[in-house]
């Protein structure tokens, strides 16, 4: 029977397996599909606190790693594939291994991933100029027209944010109307720097035997007409799908996302369940407020087993 048992090693996870090593709760982190999560993905990480020159996304997991085993955490390679919860524990998990493991509390911090195009070209320009999130790449494209694809409220506050740095963002959407809220939208057809390229969909990213962005190629939903667009990076913000699957029908949730009991705590709806990163947070997906959230977990699952106990 583990103490603490939690589920993903991104920033989320990894934060709370400090926190409860520390609390001499030895915990299990279980790596899932992606080891690291979303940031060994990306190359240079420039807003995380600590790192006045920036740092690479596999670094910075690598060290949070290596933080999390020197206190005590234990790190296996498994996936969950089941789950049975049950109000005040134990909690049971079956792995893609064919281990059932038991466990007391449970973090989970499973992340989420960018929903993408699903394009070979944007898959082989990926950290080259194709990015899912402008927060994390878009100081890295001063003075060149950048591209946004979508038009909900994450596409429109994307392109609002890249004009601080690109000389023009064009906004492409498949549409003639934009789907996000009404005081975005206004924002964003206001600004000098936006541009909209209707009823369009990214046909292909170019140029991949260049090993970067120059432009990219679209179709008109209308005729199916092709047309280039030239420009250096392409932020794809058509949303995120959080990585919960397996927690279907046992927590609560909307739209995918594990609700909190409490706003601003980490307890879900079955008690000794607790949740941190993306997972949960549809709004700021950022690798601090993941690690944060993994702290409060931590935290609210320490207190919970000396109260149980």
């Amino acid at each position: 029977m583990e103490n603490v048992t939690i589920i993903g090693t991104g920033p989320a996870g990894l934060t709370a397996a400090i926190y409860a090593a520390r609390a001499d709760l030895e915990p299990l982190v279980l790596s899932g599909n992606l080891p690291g999560g979303q940031l060994t993905q990306t190359t240079d990480v420039e807003n995380y606190p600590g790192f006045p020159a920036g740092i690479q996304g596999f670094d910075l997991m690598e060290a949070l790693r290596g933080q999390a085993e020197r206190f005590g955490t234990r790190i296996k390679s498994d996936a969950v594939t089941g789950v049975d919860l049950l109000d005040g524990g134990p909690q049971s998990l079956t792995l893609a291994s064919g281990t059932v493991l038991e466990t007391k509390a449970l973090v989970v911090a499973t992340g989420a991933r960018p929903r993408w195009l699903d394009l070979p070209s944007e898959e082989a320009l990926k950290n080259k100029g194709v990015s899912g999130c402008a927060t994390c790449d878009g100081a890295f494209f001063r003075d060149v027209p950048i591209v946004v694809v979508g038009g909900g409220d994450s596409a429109l506050e994307e392109a609002l944010f890249l004009t601080r740095f690109g000389s023009k963002v064009m906004v492409v959407h498949r549409r003639g109307e934009l789907r996000g809220s009404k005081i975005m939208q206004a924002r964003a057809l206001a600004h000098e720097k936006i541009e909209f390229l209707w009823h369009s969909v990214v046909h292909e990213i170019l140029d991949v035997s260049q090993d970067t962005v120059t432009g990219i190629v679209l179709r008109d939903v209308r005729d199916d007409s092709l047309r280039t667009v030239d420009c250096s990076a392409v932020f794809v913000a058509i949303g995120h799908i959080p990585n919960t699957d397996v927690f279907e029908g046992k927590l609560a949730m909307a739209d995918g996302y594990i609700l909190p009991r409490e706003c601003g705590r980490s307890f879900t709806s079955v008690e000794g369940v607790f949740v941190a990163g993306d997972c949960a947070d549809h709004i700021y997906r950022q690798a601090i407020t993941a690690a944060g959230m993994g702290c409060q977990a931590a935290i609210d699952a320490e207190r919970w087993l000396a109260e149980v106990e």
